[in-house]
């Protein structure tokens, strides 16, 4: 028989299990945005314990280099809006950039026909397995499953964990422009030299609809004209030619 997950206050906490409400403009709404802060690259904290670094490489040598990008952008992104607006996130970063990493893990060629699962939830699953291997604690663990199983799981109703919500603050600023007054010009362009977007828009639209022609019934049907919205990203449409 298993032993009962972990609810202490302090695990909860540093494993980004805090609940927040989904509804981004209601999590939002008490913070001033228009004065985002330049950051640099080089201000923004990457973890680097062995199980971060075991999990930085898994992601590089299976994630093509337009994904693996990907993948860091949304870590920087997401952790320069908890520096900025919610630093009550920050005590998760760790287990943040580990979902950053893993997030899309379920789009590569591979496993997108591997299964008939959705993307992010064969993803959710896989990134389970792989941290527990890498000597993560099961509460970690499970903390970044979910966050990918609802990283597209977009909506206003109910709550959602720090970690998810972090994770959907910086893939729709990413792949879609959304609350585009969080992060500053000056650190979009730092992020994006440091790992460049190769038309990360059209790439990611391609992407999406491939799962769709493969599985009509993903869970990327749900989400509105969701490779038309990748694919038209204004925001990152300089830095995407």
């Amino acid at each position: 028989m298993s032993q009962p997950a972990d609810h202490s206050k302090k695990t909860l906490e540093s494993y980004g299990w805090t609940s927040v409400p989904h509804d981004q403009s209601v999590l939002l709404k008490d913070i001033s945005p228009w004065d985002p802060v330049p950051y640099e690259v080089t201000d923004i904290r990457i973890p680097d314990t062995e199980l971060a670094k075991k999990v930085k490489e898994y992601a590089q040598e299976r994630l093509p280099e337009e994904v693996y990008n990907h993948s860091m952008r949304v870590y920087l992104y997401g952790a320069s809006i908890a520096q900025k607006h919610l630093p009550s996130f920050l005590p998760s970063l760790e287990t943040y950039y580990l979902t950053s990493l893993l997030h899309d893990i379920g789009t590569t060629q591979e496993n997108l026909h591997a299964t008939l699962l959705s993307f992010e939830f064969y993803g959710g699953y896989l990134a389970l397995d792989v941290l527990k291997e890498y000597g993560a604690s099961r509460e970690q663990a499970e903390s970044v499953a979910e966050a990918i199983i609802r990283h597209q799981d977009l909506g206003v109703v109910g709550t959602i964990t720090i970690v998810g919500q972090l994770i959907q603050l910086a893939t729709l600023f990413d792949n879609a422009g959304k609350n585009p007054t969080l992060i500053s010009k000056h650190t979009i362009e730092s992020v994006v030299a440091a790992y460049p977007r190769k038309q990360w828009s059209g790439c990611f639209a391609q992407t999406i609809e491939e799962e769709l022609t493969l599985k009509p019934w993903a869970h990327s049907s749900a989400i509105p004209r969701f490779a038309e919205t990748v694919a038209g990203n204004k925001l990152m449409e300089p830095w995407d030619r």
